[in-house]
């Protein structure tokens, strides 16, 4: 039994805190459920040993792509061999290792006993389940076709957590080269410099402006190396905090669009995200204006937003949504809007947005498995470039010397 003190949140938004005796944090975070309230975080003491863990509730959300990849898809799959939901949930709930998902599944279940929907539950947990998940639920729910639904929310969210890794993949390989070659040039200023600069020092040689860059950077670092680490630390925050606003989000989402090689493969992994979620929801009985606005929360890119945003305005006025994305060729490729207007003239948006989300989906596997070939010699390049610029400003004041003693 553990003694715990914690704020919780209303449905009003008004916060409070109070105590509580529990014989655990998932046995706290119900009792607070139960009341209709969101636990926000506590600290325990477990009575007998005054030993006080402080916690924070956020990682109750933090359930892997993949658990709710199998929990859609097991779920759809033991409704359709005749299970009602709620024994359905408590096999998986049963069957679950991870703590975080049997928590959230327990609540679900609790809700439905209440009286509440599948969706009307999902929806109460929006950092476990985005609102591509509950709006496809509801469509299911409101068609008799909850099975057919979850199985659809599986291969989407299936075909995202894929092309996601494959990007990552491709880019973890230069991720890792440049790491290496930051952490071996900081142990050359730490150790090599500073020798040869004693050396130079000695025999009083002129030296280039390169190799004074150089040395005025191994001072730096090494007199002065935890101010160096706190700045660059403090630079790195900084850009983080900043990357989070809406001009850090433009510069950097823009950034990424103009480089070579990665831009190309940003409009394609966003064009094919829009395809396969806006699909995804059309075919599920969601309503085109709702399936547009989902679709822009689950796409990152504030630019391939804001085109979003003014497709869903475009339909309200009754024009057609084609249009809009045809006007914005820089971001999503004329071959996104030519079959989306096709769709819309055949009245099959959904299954030619299907089709646009394969073969951007193929084309993103073939870059990424190329990715790794193009960027090597680049690498290559820019590493032997590096250690070049070292070695002729380390090694010539030394080549000067000697011509000076001939």
């Amino acid at each position: 039994m553990s003694h715990f003190t914690y704020t919780a949140k209303k449905t009003s938004g008004e916060t409070y805190s109070a105590e509580k005796d529990a014989a655990d944090r998932f046995e706290l975070y119900h009792l607070v459920r139960d009341r209709g309230d969101e636990l926000v975080e506590f600290k325990e003491k477990i009575i007998g040993h005054g030993l006080k863990i402080n916690v924070n509730i956020n990682f109750l959300s933090r359930i892997k792509m993949i658990d709710k990849i199998n929990f859609a898809r097991n779920l759809g799959l033991m409704l359709v061999s005749g299970l009602a939901l709620s024994r359905a949930l408590s096999v998986i709930e049963r069957q679950s290792k991870n703590k975080m998902l049997k928590a959230v599944l327990k609540d679900l279940m609790a809700e439905i006993n209440k009286g509440s929907t599948f969706s009307e539950a999902l929806a109460k947990h929006p950092k476990t389940f985005p609102p591509i998940f509950v709006s496809m639920v509801h469509a299911g729910e409101q068609s008799g076709t909850l099975s057919e639904s979850l199985s659809a929310i599986a291969n989407q969210m299936e075909n995202s957590y894929i092309l996601e890794r494959r990007v990552r993949g491709a880019l973890m390989y230069p991720g890792v080269i440049l790491s290496v070659m930051i952490v071996i040039g900081v142990l050359m200023f730490i150790f090599v410099v500073p020798t040869l600069t004693k050396i130079f020092l000695e025999l009083n040689v002129p030296l280039p402006f390169t190799t004074r860059v150089i040395i005025a950077i191994s001072d730096a670092i090494q007199y002065h190396g935890i101010w160096v680490l706190l700045l660059i630390i403090f630079v790195f925050i900084g850009l983080w905090y900043w990357s989070k606003s809406i001009s850090g989000k433009k510069f950097f989402h823009g950034l990424l669009l103009n480089l070579p090689l990665i831009g190309p493969l940003v409009q394609e992994v966003n064009s094919a995200r829009t395809a396969r979620t806006l699909s995804s929801l059309i075919l599920a009985g969601v309503g085109v204006v709702e399936s547009v606005s989902i679709t822009g929360t689950v796409v990152q890119n504030v630019y391939f937003k804001e085109v979003l945003v003014k497709a869903e305005e475009a339909i309200k006025r009754g024009d057609l949504m084609s249009k809009v994305f045809e006007d914005y060729k820089e971001l999503y490729p004329i071959f996104f809007s030519e079959m989306l207007a096709v769709g819309e003239e055949t009245g099959k948006i959904g299954d030619m947005l299907v089709n646009v989300s394969n073969y951007y989906e193929t084309d993103i596997e073939q870059k990424t498995k190329n990715m790794s070939t193009i960027i090597e010699p680049v690498l290559m390049v820019v590493i032997g470039a590096a250690v070049g610029v070292f070695a002729v400003s380390m090694i010539s004041p030394i080549y000067s010397l000697v011509g000076s003693v001939k």
